[in-house]
């Protein structure tokens, strides 16, 4: 931690201490319920994809997608939002059996590496844009400074993957433009 960071954070610590926390407001309450939705959707979406993956490095960067990213966003938001008396969203979407080895679904059916790579990746940036937003909206600094822990994160493991499709050669392959 370098001397700036130890600073910023006990500036953050002292303003903390000095403002009471609020409830969240309606603009921080519509971000989290949309960042719960979206998560819970991811998971079931991303426990599909991992059933689906036959790399094993693949699976390993969604099962942490899911249990170091995800769900720990989920429970703070659902805190967040039950500390306020606000309405947590009641849908759920079906849970499915990870299976660790490799299932035996024909080539035809299932998403290749590459493919589920490609998917998880959009699912990322989509999922970094909305705690982005959520982050410009929120005015209160615990709320704000959550939402910019699980951005890094985030940002943190999409670097990861990116890495992984470069090692395997599944990103596509751009052609040079020349002038």
């Amino acid at each position: 931690m370098t001397i700036m960071d130890k600073v910023q954070s006990a500036t953050r610590a002292t303003v903390q201490g000095i403002v009471d926390r609020e409830p969240v407001n309606y603009l921080e309450g519509g971000g989290i319920y949309g960042i719960i939705s979206q998560g819970r959707h991811n998971l079931c979406t991303l426990e599909i994809m991992y059933n689906h993956a036959q790399d094993s490095e693949l699976k390993e960067r969604i099962e942490e997608a899911m249990e170091k990213l995800t769900r720990p966003l989920i429970e703070e938001c659902e805190g967040l939002l039950k500390e306020s008396n606000a309405q947590v969203p009641q849908f759920h979407f079906t849970n499915h059996k990870m299976h660790k080895e490799n299932l035996n679904i024909p080539e035809d059916a299932r998403m290749t590496d590459m493919e589920i790579a490609a998917a998880i990746g959009t699912m990322a940036k989509a999922a970094q844009i909305n705690i982005l937003a959520a982050l410009h909206s929120s005015y209160q600094l615990h709320i704000g400074v959550m939402f910019r822990r699980f951005l890094d994160e985030s940002l943190d493991w999409n670097y990861r993957l990116l890495q992984l499709m470069i090692n395997r050669g599944w990103l596509p392959h751009v052609a040079k433009i020349t002038h």
